[in-house]
């Protein structure tokens, strides 16, 4: 037990580098995506509760023993393993809400856009990109009323323009763009765990401006938990139009 505040700092050290492998393993390309959120699901706080409780003992020992570098290195991983359980007390004491189960968003729900380029055969895809109709219209409605077209004074072409340059800089992969149709397709990614889900954006000329359309699908999971929707809010609110 000489040692005990090395160990359980170089094993606080190890399991938070497991926990990053697990939020951005497939962004790394070691594993898909749905393979580092089950490991995290499974193994987060059993890796948190074993760190917090061995840095814990190893505190208490350094300071019975008087030793100050044990307690520092002691206590350093008791926080590790505290803030590998964060999550898990979070979601104890305020229950997530439930999502809606649908993971196919978009502004224009009788005429979505439909993706020409993008298809079912798109890597690690488990979802079709054929709109489910009105089912999942009515959901959407009830789950995400504000999500609607996007009316801008820009003309078409400019707007095209734009929304494109803003889809680059928000890092989104563009798999297809077609300038005379004023519509282009792209991969978006999740920053943790790297969840893909393909967009479809389509700019129409109308009266005094033009109008811009977008259809957000992930490609796993029955429910999105709203991450698509919340990515259509995005891009309309960091579009200047």
């Amino acid at each position: 037990m000489k040692h005990s505040g090395k160990a359980t700092f170089v094993i606080a050290i190890i399991g938070a580098i497991a926990v990053a492998m697990m939020l951005f393993g497939a962004r790394l390309g070691l594993w898909e995506p749905n393979t580092g959120l089950v490991l995290y699901r499974n193994y987060l706080t059993p890796i948190g509760a074993s760190i917090a409780g061995l840095g814990f003992l190893a505190t208490i020992i350094h300071l019975v023993r008087k030793e100050k570098s044990g307690v520092i290195l002691g206590g350093f991983a008791t926080l590790v393993g505290a803030a590998c359980l964060v999550p898990m007390i979070a979601s104890t004491l305020n229950p997530p809400v439930r999502s809606a189960p649908i993971n196919d968003i978009t502004t224009d729900t009788l005429n979505p856009p439909a993706f020409l380029v993008l298809d079912d055969t798109r890597k690690g895809a488990r979802t079709s990109l054929d709109y489910a109709g009105e089912k999942v219209a009515k959901i959407q409605a009830k789950a995400y009323p504000d999500i609607a077209p996007l009316e801008t004074a820009l003309s078409a072409d400019a707007a095209y323009a734009q929304a494109l340059n803003l889809a680059r800089d928000l890092g989104w992969e563009i798999v297809a763009s077609d300038e005379n149709s004023r519509r282009f397709e792209a991969t978006a990614r999740t920053s943790v765990f790297y969840f893909a889900d393909d967009v479809v954006v389509v700019v129409t000329e109308q009266d005094g401006g033009s109008r811009l359309d977008m259809r957000s699908v992930s490609r796993v999971g029955r429910s999105d938990r709203g991450v698509n929707a919340a990515r259509i809010r995005n891009f309309q609110q960091k579009f200047n139009g």
